[in-house]
């Protein structure tokens, strides 16, 4: 735990170059370049009823240039009720002014400041739209008694429940209670108690510096099970100990990528179970890894997501992006560590298939998308953050950190790594900060094996470079040669050899099947392997987005459910999109939009409508 003395240091020691970095930030109205928050303190509680936060934020605060007479932070949609300053020890009321708000980035709430003022207290309420929180009736969720609320800040929705510096180049350590419905329990990104009573309020704190984005609250009917000396699982009682058993090799994981890139700094690494409307596959959230329910497959075979989410620990939570457009220093680095973990772990044979998906996504996503949205930098002027989140920086940023490996030998790489992590911990920087760095200690030590100009030729020019390192993978080989066969008829579905098929080996034969598949071929598909009726996720996604554009009747009952049932972007986007490819698809998709919309995040509802005004 860091006393607070440390967390001053901390924050004395970052502002300078956070500072430099919040400047820049043209996602964010805040102005860390004058005045730095370094802590807050919440007390927040959850009306479930009017679906909203109430309370209040103190915020800590440092004059970066000592003549600063204004404090400027994110809002969108929040209700300011007051402002107070603290001068010489006591409150008094602070003149503040809400500005303008924007559809993406919400408003600013620009405070002003006394000379001797150190604190700011900010008493607000979240709107029931805030576009960070969701909020579910109890038959949305597993056990179909109580109500569930989840935060999801990135990339800028924090702004939506607490007034704050929304920027990533910004670290700040929190205390927090909560005051939730007694009988549920309270979790958020910081330290959790899972012997406290649900009595009704909960007490945080986060000693260690982080970003805005990850800033996390969970409340439920949520209880907790240990899965190692350092790690364990929350989750609603009806699937808590499935997820357990699903997820029992997160220790070995933490253990195995310290070994590698040193010691784990968050104290604990826990997860949370979500409901199946969380958009994302999972969020790093510190010491808390928020994860959908899509991945609790029965055999262990999707749990790359809890190495992903743990590799973040050190390439994300602890080294930072400092704005929205480095967002592959985060991605790309993890991408590249779950691929390493998933090696120690489970083997080299199931990484390099896992490698291969990867890249066919990649792929795939770079041919829908505009050439510049396809560099590892790309331009997000004026537009929400979110944009930056494709393939395109987790696999192409994974994609050319491993160049970076082979060119320089995996142990000189290590080395590297374990110093990158160790003289940028708990701070944020810039795509050119760590060109300078490389440089330095990458490209120099190299002799000539790596150069600058190839670095900048995979940061700034769009597309794959010539001369990446394609993954490949023996194991689908054979499944591509049985594929073969049954396309040209040499072979019925059911005399396939499948039986020793891993999750990975499906999911590559079903993503590679040619379109144009007639009828009966999808019908004995479905009948020797029960592909609609799949109970994995990812399976269930690659054989419906077939079926889909094909118009398999047999299937229409499942896409509708699915749809319906399942929250996450990466499942659900691809099948609408499927959809929308034809009339008969448009108005279909219409229909199961309009009842699975309210139980979609924010998030989520933005991108499928937006596929619909396309």
């Amino acid at each position: 735990m860091f006393t607070t003395l440390t967390r001053w240091l901390l924050a004395c020691v970052l502002v300078l170059p956070l500072a430099a970095n919040a400047a820049r930030d043209q996602h964010s109205y805040s102005n860390p370049d004058q005045v730095l928050v370094t802590h807050l303190t919440l007390d927040l509680t959850a009306d479930f009823d009017a679906q909203r936060l109430r309370g209040s934020v103190v915020l800590d605060f440092k004059r970066v240039a000592p003549e600063a007479a204004e404090l400027v932070l994110d809002t969108r949609d929040l209700t300011i009720e007051a402002v107070q300053q603290r001068v010489a020890g006591i409150w008094k009321n602070a003149a503040f002014e809400v500005g303008k708000s924007s559809p993406d980035f919400g408003a600013s709430l620009t405070v002003q400041l006394a000379t001797e003022a150190d604190q700011v207290k900010v008493v607000y309420e979240s709107d029931p739209g805030a576009s960070g929180l969701q909020w579910l009736e109890p038959a949305q969720t597993a056990g179909k008694k109580h109500p569930f609320l989840y935060s999801q800040a990135q990339a800028i929705h924090a702004r939506s429940f607490v007034p704050l510096q929304d920027t990533p180049a910004v670290r700040i350590t929190y205390d927090a209670t909560l005051r939730v419905p007694k009988g549920l329990r309270a979790v958020m990104s910081a330290s959790n108690d899972p012997t406290a009573p649900k009595d009704g309020v909960f007490n945080f704190n986060m000693p260690q510096p982080i970003p805005s984005y990850l800033l996390a609250l969970a409340v439920g009917d949520l209880d907790f099970q240990p899965m190692g000396e350092r790690t364990g699982v929350y989750a609603e009682p009806a699937i808590l100990e499935r997820a357990a058993w699903e997820f029992a090799d997160t220790e070995s994981m933490l253990e195995e990528v310290e070994k590698l890139y040193g010691a784990y700094t968050w104290d604990r690494y826990d997860l949370l179970i979500l409901p199946p409307s969380f958009p994302w596959g999972g969020m790093e959230n510190p010491r808390l890894s928020f994860i959908t329910p899509t991945v609790i497959a029965g055999d262990r075979s999707l749990v790359s997501l809890i190495a992903h989410e743990l590799a973040h620990s050190w390439s994300g939570n602890t080294v930072t992006n400092a704005t929205w457009p480095d967002i592959w220093l985060n991605e790309g680095f993890t991408t590249y560590l779950t691929y390493r973990i998933m090696e120690l772990v489970y083997g080299e044979r199931r990484a390099d298939m896992e490698r291969v998906l990867g890249y066919q996504d990649l792929e795939a996503d770079i041919a829908s998308m505009p050439a510049p949205d396809t560099r590892l930098l790309p331009d997000l002027t004026g537009r929400d953050p979110d944009a930056a989140f494709s393939d395109v920086p987790y696999e192409k940023g994974a994609l050319f950190v491993t160049e970076m490996e082979h060119r320089v030998g995996r142990e000189a790489f290590d080395e590297f790594l374990r110093n990158y992590f160790q003289d940028f911990a708990f701070q944020s920087l810039t795509t050119d900060q760590f060109l300078a760095y490389a440089d330095q200690h990458l490209v120099k030590p190299s002799g000539g094996k790596i150069t600058m100009k190839r670095l900048r030729q995979w940061i700034f020019e769009p597309g794959i470079p010539e001369g990446a390192p394609v993954p490949s993978s023996d194991a689908f080989d054979r499944v591509a040669a049985e594929a073969k066969a049954w396309l040209a008829g040499e072979k019925s579905a059911e005399a396939l050899n499948t039986e020793s098929w891993t999750v990975d080996q499906w999911r590559f034969f079903l993503n590679n099947l040619p379109r144009g598949l007639s009828e009966q071929q999808l019908a004995e598909l479905d009948a020797a392997f029960g592909l609609t009726a799949s109970s994995n996720a990812e399976i269930a996604h690659s054989w419906l987005l077939i079926a889909i554009r094909h118009s398999y009747a047999p299937a229409w009952p499942r896409v509708d459910s699915y749809l319906v049932e399942i929250g996450r972007r990466k499942l659900i986007v691809p099948l609408y999109q499927a959809l929308l490819e034809s009339e008969s698809g448009r108005q279909r998709a219409t229909a199961i939009y309009e009842r699975a919309a309210p139980g979609y995040q924010v998030v989520a509802r933005n991108t499928v409508e937006a596929l619909f005004d396309n």
